[in-house]
């Protein structure tokens, strides 16, 4: 067994994870809950504009059959793959959004030993931040991004 690695320090470099750095992964959605962890997550975001966002935390895996089809019936649908940051929603669509995210639970987290997860909930305060691939969401555990595989 070898011994456990010290935790990242404000000084210490950050290291860099692209989640699916070659667009061949889809049908996956994660949450990264942020956290100084000096692990910073990036992934490919706003339909076509190709944008490359990142956020510092710890990544959790949401599971599902087509965990993504929601968002994409909205984002590739409904949005034309247009879903950048600064998007002024329809009441309709951020409807749509909302029930989205809520839809997902997320295991393991928030410490409870409830039978059912929690879902999220989009977080509204930073809505100018959403784009297609990147939702900012509320979990037990704090803020977080909801991500997925980009349109493009």
């Amino acid at each position: 067994m070898t011994p456990a690695q010290p935790l990242p320090t404000a000084d210490a470099p950050k290291r860099y994870v692209f989640l699916d750095p070659d667009g061949c992964g889809g049908g996956w959605v994660f949450v990264i809950v942020a956290a100084p962890t000096g692990v910073v997550y990036q992934n490919q975001c706003g339909g076509y504009s190709c944008d490359q966002y990142e956020q510092e935390g710890y990544l959790v895996p949401l599971y599902g059959a087509d965990p993504d089809e929601e968002l994409r019936k909205i984002f590739v649908g409904e949005l034309k793959g247009w879903g950048h940051r600064g998007r002024v929603w329809s009441p309709e669509v951020l409807e749509r959004v909302r029930a989205a995210v809520r839809d997902f639970g997320i295991y393991g987290s928030g410490g409870t030993d409830e039978p059912f997860p929690p879902s999220l909930v989009l977080d509204e305060s930073r809505l100018a931040e959403a784009a297609e691939a990147w939702l900012p969401v509320l979990t037990p555990d704090g803020p977080g991004v909801l991500v997925w595989e980009n349109s493009d």
